[in-house]
């Protein structure tokens, strides 16, 4: 198990390693760099069957990296049930996504740094989910971040994208000062980085785990640093897929599911987390509600099933967010693929107002799509359904706040709402994109990734939850309307979707509706924090700087002491007193001084 754990990341490097060469100018990347993927994923098979055999934890330590003071820092990986299954998950979406990229990125006249980076990004987010130390777990943390700062502002060109990339750095820059506060409080007060010894302990103390939900926070985007996520969009879609499935934004709940022993035992850090998921899933819902980018409707659904992650920790079930981790990673990598096959097909168009009848002219790619939604919303037996389901079956059976269980239960019908709204806008309908452009989905790079994606969609969650080791009793008796609620639910969001959908098609003016302004604008969040914070803070600096700075400082220091202290001498030592005898010393006084300069230095004379 542990020298197949070591041959994958030697593989996985591989590509960037000939990218230092001259090679890369013989042979094409892309198709290196997916084949090594695609390896990588058979090899990491051996190690999860092994585990699912053996049932054994492996943790391997290599060599003494660093001594800080007391502490010794390893170069150490633990191998477990979470980062073996999460190994696999994200070598297979990693794979489609980067054969995808051959297809999409195909005239970038950069594709090999392209996928460099891609590839650089996957590493990073291996490294953080089979770390044994906060060091080395750091070290992936700040990867992926800097990974994405750089492949979000791929297009450095436009002005929205290095925005995006901005934003997505600061955001997260705010998170990692809570990861810090952890890392700091641990080295203090247990002079230990390594998991095992921190978990041993069983210190549930606030401050370190407060710390490491602000950082889950900004890198998972729960609500108040969540913006950065739908910015994101402004990067390459094969971007956008590998971003919002199986790296980055799963980051900070992978980080709550490592340290799920100590925050079981801290009702503070539980409920805070269930208030905090549920806020985040039901604002991030009602804003997608009423996007027009396809990008963005995706990328707040991801938002949103995020927050359903965090409420699944705040209940006490580490077990069901990681396995809606992995079913999840499936079905968002798909439906980013599709809508980047349609975006691209439709010469960059992103609006779904201005598509409409793709059913038609791309069959494969509207199906994927459709299955994909359908996924997203937990339609029976698909792989949404296995994680989705259970999670809300467990909060409708436990003794937490109904408040938080009510808001899930409204997120889940809007779920059900927006991805209703982009069949119907996307695939459905008349078409309403200009007549003359060329379609063609029938590349191998496009067809094969999504397939075998589709394929996970349909049959992942299945074999995943079944896989899943049994982590507390399970209620066996439970009333039909209760066991069918969330179904019930989504079919509701459906019903709702589909009329409101038909009312577009009457064409009546109707009143801008004030809650469907709040929608669009995004609860007003960027708005607010990005507007109106900057300039209440700027304008009082502005007013500051100008009075101690220009008016007094650059003013009164130089020029006006200047000018007075040479006025003040002019008024005490001038020799203008209108007597003649003076003018007369004066000039006697100047030649004198002449005449002993010639005398002094007779050669100046010659």
């Amino acid at each position: 198990m542990t020298s197949s754990i070591l041959t994958i990341f030697i593989i996985l490097s591989s590509p960037m390693l000939i990218s230092l060469t001259n090679l890369t100018k013989h042979m094409n990347l892309p198709l290196y760099a997916t084949a090594s993927i695609k390896f990588s994923f058979f090899l990491s098979l051996l190690p999860l069957l092994s585990f699912f055999h053996q049932n054994t934890e492996y943790m391997i330590a290599n060599w003494h990296w660093i001594s800080i003071n007391s502490i010794n820092i390893t170069m150490s990986f633990k191998i477990d049930y979470f980062s073996i299954l999460f190994l696999s998950v994200s070598l297979y979406v990693t794979w489609s996504i980067m054969q995808f990229s051959s297809w999409y990125m195909h005239s970038d006249y950069h594709i090999n740094r392209f996928i460099k980076y891609l590839t650089m990004f996957l590493i990073t987010m291996i490294i953080l989910t089979s770390a044994n130390n906060l060091f080395q777990l750091f070290i992936g943390w700040e990867g992926v971040g800097i990974m994405s700062f750089l492949l979000i502002g791929w297009w450095y060109g436009r002005a929205d994208a290095n925005t995006s990339a901005l934003q997505a750095i600061l955001y997260n820059r705010i998170g990692d000062v809570g990861f810090i506060l952890a890392m700091t409080w641990y080295y203090l007060n247990m002079n230990s980085w390594e998991l095992q010894q921190i978990l041993l302990t069983n210190n549930s103390n606030l401050i370190p785990l407060m710390g490491l939900l602000i950082a889950a926070t900004g890198k998972s985007a729960q609500f108040g640093l969540h913006p950065w996520l739908p910015s994101a969009m402004e990067g390459p879609t094969p971007v956008s897929a590998l971003l919002h499935s199986s790296t980055m934004v799963v980051a900070g709940i992978f980080l709550l599911i490592r340290f799920h022993p100590l925050m079981s035992n801290n009702s503070t850090i539980l409920t805070t987390m269930m208030c905090l998921g549920a806020l985040t899933t039901l604002f991030t819902a009602i804003c997608a509600l009423t996007q027009n980018d396809v990008k963005k409707i995706v990328a707040f659904s991801t938002s949103s099933q995020l927050g359903l992650m965090m409420v699944t920790l705040g209940i006490n079930q580490p077990y069901l967010a990681f396995l809606h981790i992995c079913t999840h990673a499936f079905f968002k990598a798909m439906l980013f693929m599709c809508s980047g096959s349609i975006i691209h097909n439709l010469n960059d168009e992103q609006d779904i107002r201005k598509m409409g009848g793709i059913m038609k002219i791309m069959p494969f790619t509207s199906s994927c799509l459709i299955i994909g939604s359908l996924a997203l919303t937990g339609m029976p037996f698909l792989t949404g359904f296995y994680s989705k389901d259970s999670i809300i079956e467990s909060m409708n059976t436990c003794h937490a706040n109904a408040w938080a269980l009510l808001i899930t239960l409204m997120a889940t019908s809007m779920t059900a709402m927006y991805s209703m709204r982009i069949i119907y806008f996307v695939a459905m309908t008349k078409p309403r994109y200009p007549p003359m452009i060329i379609i063609n989905e029938n590349n191998p790079n496009l067809i094969n990734p999504i397939k075998r994606l589709a394929l996970g969609s349909i049959l992942a969650g299945y074999i995943i939850s079944n896989s899943l080791p049994p982590t507390n009793i399970q209620v066996l008796t439970m009333p039909l309307y209760l066991k069918i609620l969330a179904l019930l639910i989504s079919i509701l969001g459906f019903l709702i979707a589909l009329e409101l959908n038909n009312l577009t098609l009457k064409f009546s003016v109707h009143k801008i509706k004030p809650y469907s302004v709040f929608s669009t604008s995004l609860g007003f969040f960027p708005s607010i924090l990005h507007r109106t914070i900057p300039l209440k803070s700027l304008d009082p600096s502005f007013k500051v700087s100008l009075g101690l700075l220009d008016m007094i400082w650059l003013e009164k220091s130089i020029p006006k002491s200047t000018s007075f202290i040479h006025t003040l001498t002019s008024k005490m030592l001038t020799s203008q007193k209108g007597m003649i005898k003076l003018y007369f010393l004066s000039f006697m006084i100047t030649m004198i001084l002449v005449v002993m300069i010639f005398i002094i230095t007779p050669e100046w004379s010659q």
